[in-house]
């Protein structure tokens, strides 16, 4: 973020009064530039948006002025503004990813499952601080979250002649933004106000993706002539001219299925049933990926399907849920035998489930209820719906006889061996020094840890598929992850973010050392700033293990791994909470781990856990050749 003071400027100031630049603007003296803010900001209010994320800068303090304004308390506000909660970051890309956390966890703030998510403002000065939003956006603009980003500027006579601060900053984001308007700075003219209602009215329909079904950023870049900060002028009479109140398509959080609670039937109906539709029917599971959301389970127990669920779908959880699918889907009685999958949210994490998705003799559904792209990375699919055929949805697909049992029994299976490693890891750690947590143990502990009512918000790389290998929940808590790109930027900001949005649930992120440190900043929050409840655990193996199970970390690659894949840092993480004013715990096994977790205390905390990545790659190798013996055992009476 750029704080610069502004140099003077030779083009005129258009006000009542004219005078030259080098005269400062007298405070009583009215302010196209904060008249308009004021304005903006009731149209916004209006229009449902409640949050507000802003970075500090010259050039955008009419708009910084007017938001302080809507948050004064009920008794302090002035008359005329709305009310308006705002959160003030000194980093761009945190104000943004806050902002993003902000949007995504409104969606669950209902008591009646997922809705939509609502649009949250950023706001910017000029210059870098419009660059440093450009991660937020990539990330909602693939996420399809709405945020609406206000980005102050130079007048369009300053553009392109040296000036301070001054770039090409309106069409800065290209396509990843539904709509970006270029605002003349204001003059005061005569319908000017309901001119720009009716943008304001535009952008939030293309944020929410009203009439498109497509929610996503949005960009109004708003030059600005000084005087910038308000005199003694009284806030405008609010006004309906020009705002458009945009009636918006239905937009489900996702595809329906079953009802929550499914009609009892007799038990004899109900195997009667089962049997009419096992015969003839084609092995079928169902991919839940990011954001598929609880219907997913209830549309594979409908069916008898086995649900091969990511942490963040929102569906991994139920009787049909597959804890191990990435290390069953090469057993040919199992993902060779796959002849349809139903594919719900975006699936991101394995290469197992691209494989799959790829396979030409298989039939793959994809329902994409929302949005202009679906997920399809394979190029393979062969129906794309908007929602769940009824007979899915009602259950009168079925399965083989004996396809759910198969899959149950593999990943029981899978499950005895992977604890079994985990116990005798642990075991032998116990008489040695340094770490003696296994990222897969961590990953356990911290599922268990969470709660049906929880928030877990999980960083990617390594812990979201060690998460992905472990997590068995009855019930899952709620599981957030910035799948849009799967990007390590601003995570910890994402959290303080849903943490802010859901302050009466527990929030939890469980994220890897490089999240960490690359979001550090994230940890910082103003005296001025209202406290957050959040626990941080940081996985820290000093480097990127996830490279460690890719190519780059093939034994015969070792002599340049360190250096630019792993990239050690040494880091003193204890150091940095401290300069931040965080809580800190380190852990170096599980009998100090699970204390940790249990009782997270108030405000931001950082449990940091000691991890080992050295034998990662070959613990993976391991467990892979275990599994298939174990399944390959566990399976061959059925055969």
């Amino acid at each position: 973020m750029a704080h610069v003071t502004p140099v003077p400027e030779d083009a005129p100031t258009p006000s009542r009064r004219r005078r030259t630049v080098a005269t400062p603007a007298p405070v009583d003296d009215a302010s196209p530039a904060v008249a308009a803010a004021r304005v903006l900001v009731q149209a916004l209010a209006s229009l449902g948006v409640a949050d507000v994320v802003l970075a500090p800068g010259s050039r955008s303090a009419p708009l910084a002025y007017a938001f302080a304004d809507a948050a004064r308390p009920d008794d302090e506000r002035p008359a005329g503004a709305p009310a308006v909660r705002l959160h003030v970051r000194v980093d761009e890309r945190d104000a943004a990813f806050l902002a993003l956390g902000l949007s995504k966890a409104s969606a669950h703030t209902g008591e009646r499952g997922p809705g939509p998510a609502r649009p949250v403002a950023v706001v910017t000065t000029s210059g870098t601080a419009v660059a440093n939003l450009h991660p937020a956006v990539l990330e909602a603009h693939h996420a399809g979250l709405p945020l609406v980003l206000l980005t102050a500027d130079r007048p369009h006579e300053l553009r392109g002649t040296g000036a301070n601060q001054t770039t090409e900053q309106a069409q800065l984001f290209a396509s990843a933004v539904r709509l970006a308007v270029d605002v003349p700075a204001p003059t005061g003219r005569d319908g000017e106000d309901r001119d720009l209602r009716r943008t304001v009215s535009r952008a939030l329909a293309a944020a929410t993706g009203a009439r498109t079904g497509d929610p996503g950023p949005v960009h109004l870049n708003l030059a600005f002539r000084p005087p910038l900060v308000p005199g003694d002028e009284p806030w405008p009479a609010p006004s309906d001219a020009g705002l458009t109140h945009v009636a918006g398509r239905v937009q489900p959080a996702e595809p329906a299925a079953l009802p929550a609670h499914a009609t009892v039937v007799d038990a004899d109906e109900d195997r009667a049933r089962a049997s009419r539709r096992s015969r003839g029917a084609v092995p079928t599971v169902v991919v839940a990926g990011d954001g598929a959301g609880p219907g997913a389970a209830r549309l594979a127990e409908a069916n008898g399907w086995p649900l091969l669920a990511e942490p963040s779908s929102g569906a991994r959880q139920g009787p049909n849920a597959v804890a191990a699918y990435r290390l069953l889907l090469a057993d040919d009685r199992l993902g060779g035998r796959v002849g349809r999958v139903v594919v719900l949210g975006r699936p991101t994490l394995t290469r197992p489930v691209q494989a799959l998705l790829a396979r030409p003799d298989v039939e793959v559904v994809v329902v994409a209820p929302r949005g202009t792209d679906w997920p399809d990375a394979a190029r393979n699919a062969s129906q794309v719906v908007l929602d769940v055929p009824a007979r899915m949805r009602q259950g009168r697909v079925g399965a083989p006889s004996g396809w759910l049992d198969a899959w149950r029994t593999a990943d029981a299976a899978a499950q005895d061996v992977l604890d079994g490693m985990l116990q005798a890891a642990e075991d032998g750690r116990r008489s040695r020094s340094g770490p003696r947590v296994s990222g897969w143990a961590l990953a356990r502990a911290v599922a268990r840890a969470s709660a049906p009512d929880d928030v877990l918000v999980v960083g990617s790389s390594s812990p979201v598929r060690d998460l992905d290998l472990v997590a068995r929940w009855d019930l899952a808590p709620l599981v957030l992850a910035n799948r849009g790109l799967a990007g390590i930027d601003g995570t910890i900001a994402t959290a303080t973010g849903v943490a802010l949005a859901l302050p009466h649930r527990r929030v939890r992120a469980y994220l890897g050392d490089l999240t960490f440190l690359h979001d550090v900043g994230g940890l910082l929050r103003g005296p001025a700033e209202p406290p957050v409840d959040l626990q941080i655990v940081v996985a820290n193996d000093d480097g990127g293990s996830v490279f460690t199970t890719l190519e780059p970390g093939e034994p015969e690659r070792a002599d340049v791994f360190e250096r630019v894949f792993a990239t050690p840092h040494g880091a003193d993480v204890a150091a940095l909470c401290a300069g931040y004013g965080v809580r800190h715990t380190r852990v170096v096994d599980t009998e100090g781990l699970l204390p940790a977790l249990a009782a997270p205390g108030t405000g931001t905390s950082v449990v940091e856990v000691r991890v080992d990545r050295t034998h990662r790659r070959s613990l993976a190798e391991r467990l892979a050749a275990q599994v298939a013996a174990a399944v390959d055992k566990a399976l061959s009476p059925r055969t």
